[in-house]
């Protein structure tokens, strides 16, 4: 039965001596943390956006960078998640590791980055996968997967081995207003610190679970 799952909280704590006043430093560390110990897609992050009824979507992402701005991922932006954060940029990241017993909760904003950074990520990907941002017309209802691949096929056969960056394709960065950290503790006593951002300043406050 579902009611029967259980979980004991073990694995570490975060407390007000340990946490960092910097959230950005904290995410970098606990980041680390999930990286060194074989987490599975340690960079994954639910993305959640608004339509035009305030209908909420979540999908998974990859952080592809994290800058003195905020969380920086890369997409197509002819996509629907890109049409709804074209219309409200409020949005919700969500990071789960699971065998560190940790979550981290980010509300911001997303706004397009530069195309020189765009380009130079690109650049920097497997040339499947630079094909494959050609070929897939993200979000678009398609007949048949043999479509894809007759798609993939005709940009390997157009561009060789230099692929040039899409216009509707690039990164975007979310810029976060506030920041949780949550460890899991026993007995459901788990540890959350909530940073949020005034005036430029990082404030942080302990939240009961």
């Amino acid at each position: 039965m579902l009611q029967d799952i259980r979980k004991q909280y073990l694995f570490s704590s975060l407390d007000e001596e340990t946490v960092i006043t910097n959230p950005f430093d904290q995410f970098e560390v606990w980041l680390q943390d999930a990286i060194v110990s074989n987490q599975l897609e340690p960079t994954a992050m639910i993305l959640s956006s608004v339509d035009e009824q305030l209908q909420p979507h979540s999908r998974v992402v990859l952080l592809k960078e994290l800058s003195i701005e905020g969380f920086i991922f890369f997409s197509n932006y002819e996509g629907i998640k890109a049409h709804q954060m074209a219309q409200n940029n409020n949005v919700s990241l969500l990071f789960f590791w699971p065998q560190l017993e940790r979550q981290v909760r980010i509300v911001g904003n997303a706004e397009k980055i530069s195309e020189t950074a765009s380009a130079s990520y690109f650049k920097s990907r497997p040339i499947e996968s630079q094909l494959g941002a050609w070929a897939s017309p993200q979000s678009q209802i398609i007949r048949t997967k043999d479509f894809l691949e007759k798609q993939f096929q005709y940009y390997q056969l157009k561009f060789g081995d230099v692929v040039p960056k899409p216009s509707h394709w690039g990164g975007y960065v979310v810029k976060p207003c506030s920041i949780e950290f949550w460890q899991g503790k026993p007995h459901r006593l788990h540890d959350r610190f909530l940073f949020t951002k005034e005036n430029e300043v990082w404030k942080i406050c302990r939240l009961a679970p």
